[in-house]
């Protein structure tokens, strides 16, 4: 029997271990959009409340052009611990070649402890398009015009 539903396509991403003790990032299941990244710290990191850490992930990568990664928040981390992607969703640039860090924030009253080896943030791979940057003297106009910040309701 044939699914209905399309496969989704894959690309090669080529990954350069940095650390010993790293793991490679991998989807946890056939359905996942995002593929865990791990701690490779050398131990435990101590997230204080309300403050921001990186997390080595002990990873460098390789994008082929036309894509980029998306480093986002893991939600059972997030609401089991208080623990999110500052910048979420990070974006790593399909040139970039350094080591792939997650800036963590602990948005619990507790302090935190991250361990080597633990799932910290997932990895979502996206195809990127470059708009074509053009200065121009007006803008068309449109019904919603300049509203914004709930202006729709």
């Amino acid at each position: 029997m044939t699914s209905q539903y399309p496969v989704a396509s894959s690309v090669p991403i080529r990954f350069l271990r940095l650390r010993p003790t790293a793991v490679l990032p991998h989807y946890m299941t056939s359905g996942s959009a995002g593929m865990d990244l791990a701690s490779a710290a050398d131990g435990p990191v101590t997230v204080p409340a309300g403050e921001r850490v990186g997390i080595p992930t002990g990873w460098a990568m390789e994008l082929p052009p036309g894509y980029a990664a998306q480093v986002r928040p893991r939600s059972g981390l997030a609401w089991r611990s208080g623990l999110t992607v500052v910048n979420a969703p990070g974006t790593i640039d399909s040139d970039y070649r350094g080591e792939v860090v997650v800036l963590l924030v602990n948005l619990s009253k507790q302090p935190v402890v991250v361990q080597p080896s633990d799932r910290v943030a997932q990895m979502v791979i996206a195809p990127v398009i470059q708009g074509a940057v053009e200065e121009v003297a007006e803008l068309s106009s449109s019904k919603r015009g300049g509203g914004g910040f709930g202006h729709t309701g």
